[in-house]
């Protein structure tokens, strides 16, 4: 069962593995509902980025959207990894034997966060794997190490600062331009690191219990007073900017996504924050989705980056290198592969 809306949603006959056209009315969410019977957009909206660009939360009508099968195929009759497979043969096929050495570029990132990063998945989760493609892509051939290390805060205040590692995997990128804004860890993420470009936008979700007198928020400030979870690691620099931060509201920094979600329904905290994916599979996991209520007024999307320090002398480099593997994978379509493919094995029925 998906999550509840907190607005009614309008009938169509949208459905799974086709196109279909934005009606008055529809929202990402009510299109997912009725396509996939979750409020969980976020697969509609990475098979069509461009298309809804700036407009999320004011669908234009007509607007044609590629629904993709439920397993994250555009098409019934494509198959996934079917590019990463192309483009991993063509990159072996015209390897350079003689390539000069290079030191390997050492990665680290955490678990805990499916189906981005997690020991437990293949190849790491979907940004790890972004990370290792991005290597061998573009004329890039470097070798690389990853590392996880669950202290999410250690890879900013020391990890990258004395380069015991590169790049950290990965970040939300705070709204620099706002920086008078920001509290003092997302004034640091602007000044002291530096950003590759964006290898995926997250929809963050604002989750209530239903009975919540924020259930009814329609504009952030009808958030303030609230006690808002999102994990540590997590910046809150989005919610910073629409003036939501101490004392206007009280923050809470369990380790866990899934602590923020046993904190909401025991009352603990009135609104849960983080990306769609996670909380979607946080209340699901605890069978509590009758519980709780998704926003659908109230949407943000948070871009995630590689990051290294402005301190690290080849970090300028490296980021460049990253940028060019993620730009040639977005224009063959490896990108989207990678994040469907991820996305299927995460969501997966497990027996």
């Amino acid at each position: 069962m998906g999550l509840i809306l907190a607005l009614p949603t309008v009938a169509s006959a949208q459905e799974a593995c086709t196109t279909y056209t934005v009606k008055e009315g529809d929202t990402l969410g009510s299109i997912a509902e009725a396509a996939y019977g979750s409020y969980n957009y976020q697969m509609i909206f990475n098979a069509n980025r461009d298309a809804i660009a700036n407009n999320i939360n004011n669908l234009p009508v007509g607007l044609q959207l590629v629904l993709p099968c439920e397993d994250g195929r555009l098409t019934a009759d494509s198959e996934l990894s079917a590019v990463i497979e192309d483009e991993t043969q063509t990159f072996e096929q015209t390897r350079d034997p003689n390539r000069p050495y290079a030191p390997a570029l050492k990665f680290v990132t955490g678990n805990d966060w499916k189906p981005f990063t997690d020991e437990s998945l293949t190849g790491g989760g979907i940004y790890v794997q972004m990370a290792a493609t991005a290597m061998r892509r573009a004329g890039n051939d470097r070798d690389y190490k990853v590392a996880f290390v669950d202290d999410w805060d250690a890879h900013i205040e020391t990890l990258l600062p004395t380069n015991a590692f590169d790049v950290s995997i990965a970040w939300s990128k705070p709204d620099c331009s706002k920086v008078d804004l920001l509290g003092e860890f997302g004034v640091r993420l602007c000044t002291d690191f530096d950003w590759s470009v964006p290898i995926y936008e997250v929809a963050y979700s604002y989750t209530t219990l239903v009975d919540s007198p924020y259930a009814d928020a329609r504009v952030f400030s009808d958030y303030q007073g609230a006690r808002i979870c999102r994990p540590e690691g997590w910046p809150l620099s989005n919610l910073e900017v629409e003036g939501l931060s101490p004392p206007v509201v009280t923050f809470f920094q369990p380790k866990t996504p899934m602590e923020c979600a046993e904190m909401l329904l025991a009352g603990e905290v009135d609104l849960y924050s983080i990306e769609i994916e996670t909380s979607t599979a946080n209340f699901e996991a605890l069978g509590a989705t009758d519980k709780v209520v998704i926003n659908p007024a109230i949407t943000s999307f948070n871009t995630h980056h590689f990051v290294t320090s402005k301190g690290n002398p080849r970090g300028a480099e490296y980021i460049a290198m990253i940028d060019r593997g993620i730009q040639e994978m977005r224009e063959t379509g490896e990108w989207y592969d990678i994040v469907a493919t991820g996305l299927a094995e995460f969501n997966a029925p497990t027996n």
